[in-house]
């Protein structure tokens, strides 16, 4: 089975059921807006401008979008209310990352030694929930796998991920409270390479209330895994609540000044309106979102194609 297996049919419609409140949200203003209408003029563009803003777009990425319509508007001469849907897609989708290959995910290393993961994130984001899912895709897909329980500064953290480890039957290897988050990730990685495994996502501690001391913190976790692994870690995914709106958003300000993001994933998209803050995110900070989270089942946990998100986004 390949990594992330819904594909098609059955991945779309679990899209769609997970941006329902987004996407209702935003559509009912939109509507609103076009009914009263026959063209794209400034007070239709007033009114979208405050409809994106207000939906966790964000103020910069909205500006972005606003201007790329007037454009066209200008360049056309006459746009009518009706495009306007069609226009907002492909604005939208020009502006975001495009994610990984979602058929031909790449979690190899060119010297066969395990593809490292190291996840960063607040506390509360869905981050040990989402190395759980991680886990059980990757084990989904023939990988031996390993966790390791860098997060040592809360004692239901380390249990917390050994709940999912177990259900998942995956490796994890934990220390007590208090030991060194450093210590923690070599020793995972040394098993890891002793054993053969083929990915590795190391939990680390979620606190933001001193950048430097988690700069430092991650930078050494980075040092001692580059001890077995020159290269490691491979990827360093910042986990984030989509649910939070543009928290979320200075959250990853604050990570991205603290460390080497190269990956994000977005969690808790159903049951909010704000999924609009991937737009945003994806848009101002040009780092690849990776993953979503759209419902909470183990299989819920899936791979961001950023033309699938709008077109789900602006289903009508």
């Amino acid at each position: 089975m390949g990594l992330f297996g819904l594909f098609g049919k059955e991945k779309m419609e679990k899209l769609d059921s997970g941006l329902e409140k987004t996407r209702t949200g935003l559509f009912s203003k939109i509507s609103r807006l076009i009914f009263s209408k026959s063209k794209v003029d400034e007070d239709v563009l007033d009114e979208l401008e405050e409809i994106l803003i207000t939906s966790d777009v964000g103020v910069d990425t909205t500006l972005k979008i606003i201007d790329k319509i007037k454009e066209r508007v200008k360049t056309e001469k006459y746009v009518g209310t009706d495009e306007l849907n069609e226009l907002l897609r492909s604005t939208i989708a020009s502006l975001m990352e495009d994610g990984p290959d979602m058929k031909n995910p790449d979690f190899t290393t060119p010297d066969g030694s395990p593809y490292v993961i190291m996840v960063v994130g607040v506390n509360g984001v869905g981050k040990t929930t989402t190395i759980g899912k991680l886990a059980n895709n990757f084990k989904k897909a023939g990988k031996n796998v390993y966790i390791g329980a860098a997060d040592t500064f809360r004692a239901a953290a380390i249990d917390q991920l050994q709940v999912w480890a177990d259900r998942v039957g995956v490796h994890m290897i934990r220390q007590d409270m208090g030991s060194d988050p450093a210590s923690v990730a070599y020793d995972t990685l040394a098993s890891a390479k002793k054993s053969g495994a083929d990915v590795v996502l190391i939990d680390t501690a979620g606190r933001l209330h001193n950048k430097i001391n988690l700069m430092n913190e991650l930078s050494k976790i980075k040092r001692v895994m580059q001890k077995l692994v020159p290269e490691a870690p491979h990827e360093v995914l910042l986990v984030l609540d989509g649910s939070t709106g543009q928290n979320a958003y200075e959250q990853a300000k604050q990570f991205v000044k603290a460390t080497e993001v190269s990956s994000l994933a977005v969690t808790k998209l159903d049951g909010t309106a704000k999924g609009g803050v991937v737009i945003g995110i994806s848009d101002q900070f040009k780092i690849p979102i990776k993953y979503i989270g759209v419902g909470e089942g183990i299989d819920d946990l899936q791979m961001f194609d950023k033309r699938e998100f709008v077109d789900s986004l602006f289903k009508k």
